[in-house]
């Protein structure tokens, strides 16, 4: 007989329940001893049966409750497995945020870092154009300072070469004039060197004003030349030939040096370039036009090598159209001379393609039947079958009640023919619709044929 183990699952085990008149040992009473004597066998004080089946009871009781004990036992280790994979896949997102963000902290710090070094690299650039337009323009005032003071000095400098050159020239021309009986006439040579001197201010003044003043520089170097004759005439007479040349050279060289200053001011003032900067504009012009003669050069050659690609490829699919397709192409030339085109254009093309085979370019009736038997293969690779399965399950509503072509088909050898009665037959009318339907298309087929 099998004791109970006094707890289950760590707590006290219960009492028994009491079934019937059965007892656990402990608690059956202790039977009194008697005296008396039995004549007879008595029947046991224990009914065995009822034990038996408590023992089963028990034993079914303490092995649901290990049962029970072992399923909770696996729950338990279960929900901590699956805690700590939970905790596992937790920690592991965390760590991917984490480095999710650290990476796009990261990335942001270098977006910012960068858009600094090219703030700072656009400040840096501005500040030194703005250094740079400012030493530019003081180059430039500095230059333009130097020039004028140039010019006022270049000016001085001819004021002062023509007084030189008055002085000079003076003396010879007095003594020309100088007559005690009409002392007067030494006015002449100061008017004559005046009158010089007035009409170069007159041009300076039409420089200046932007009026015409070529009559004035005409007439200064009138009364210039006279000046210059009056002295050499003079000194060749009364002094040597040295005294004569070199005043006369003094009465052209004052006004002269003072024209070319006027010069280079007119020169100035309309904007005329120099001998060398005109060389280079022709040298330049002279580029310019040559590379322009070889660029168009350059362009015509490379329109007239597409021209000619454009000719051949069209002489080409002329030559391949009409080998390919005759007909096609002879009732295309027909169209074209019928619409007054001088080729056969794609229109064209389009139109006769149509007319002759039913369909735009590109499709026929062969195209369209390996079109079809290649959709059948690739339907039939699908479904894992074989193509003539396939057009049997396609055409399965044939059946034998159909009434034939009136043309024998053309599969060799004749496949096995259902009989009559096989089937349900068809209404009447239906037949007569199906048999009109095959007719039409077998005659429809042997068009496209």
């Amino acid at each position: 007989m099998t004791t109970s183990p006094p707890q289950v699952n760590g707590h006290k085990r219960p009492a028994m329940p009491v079934l019937g008149d059965w007892l656990p040992v402990d608690d059956q009473p202790t039977p009194e001893p008697t005296t008396t004597t039995q004549s007879e066998p008595t029947a046991p004080a224990v009914d065995l049966v009822a034990q038996a089946e408590a023992d089963a009871i028990r034993t079914r009781a303490l092995a649901d409750a290990e049962e029970q004990r072992i399923r909770a036992e696996a729950a338990a280790d279960a929900l901590k497995i699956k805690a700590a994979e939970e905790a596992r896949k937790l920690k592991l997102a965390n760590d991917k945020a984490a480095a999710r963000a650290a990476e796009e902290q990261a990335a942001r710090d270098a977006r910012i870092a960068e858009s600094n070094r090219k703030r700072e690299e656009a400040d840096r650039a501005k500040a030194k154009a703005r250094q740079d337009e400012q030493e530019q323009k003081k180059a430039e005032a500095a230059t333009a300072e130097e020039i004028a003071k140039a010019a006022d000095r270049w000016r001085r400098y001819a004021v002062m070469f023509y007084a030189v050159c008055a002085v000079v020239a003076l003396p010879v021309q007095i003594a020309a004039f100088w007559d005690p009986s009409a002392w007067w006439l030494v006015i002449a040579p100061l008017m004559l060197e005046g009158a010089a001197l007035v009409v170069t201010k007159g041009a300076a003044a039409a420089v200046a004003a932007q009026r015409p003043h070529w009559h004035y520089r005409t007439v200064a170097w009138v009364f210039a030349f006279i000046a210059a004759g009056i002295n050499l005439w003079h000194g060749m007479a009364a002094f040597d030939p040295a005294t004569a040349i070199g005043t006369a050279f003094a009465s052209i060289a004052g006004p002269g040096v003072w024209d070319l200053h006027e010069h280079g001011r007119i020169r100035k003032r309309d904007g005329v370039l120099s001998r060398r900067e005109r060389k280079a504009l022709e040298r330049t012009a002279k580029t310019e036009a040559a590379e322009k003669v070889a660029a168009e050069k350059r362009e015509a050659e490379r329109q007239a090598y597409r021209e000619k690609a454009a000719r051949e490829a069209a002489e080409k699919l002329a030559a391949d159209r009409k080998g390919l397709f005759p007909k096609v192409w002879d009732h295309a030339l027909k169209l074209a001379a019928d619409l007054g085109e001088h080729t056969v254009t794609d229109a064209i093309w389009k139109r006769a393609k149509r007319n002759v085979e039913g369909a735009d370019p590109g499709e026929d009736a062969e195209t369209l039947r390996m079109r079809n038997a290649a959709e059948r293969r690739v339907a039939a690779a699908r479904e894992n079958a074989s193509v003539s399965a396939l057009g049997k399950t396609t055409n399965a509503q044939r059946a034998i009640q159909v009434k034939a072509p009136a043309k024998r088909s053309s599969y060799r050898p004749v496949p096995p023919r259902r009989k009559r009665g096989d089937t349900v037959p068809f209404h009447p009318v239906a037949r007569a619709l199906a048999a009109d339907a095959k007719r039409q298309s077998n005659a429809s087929t042997e068009e496209q044929k």
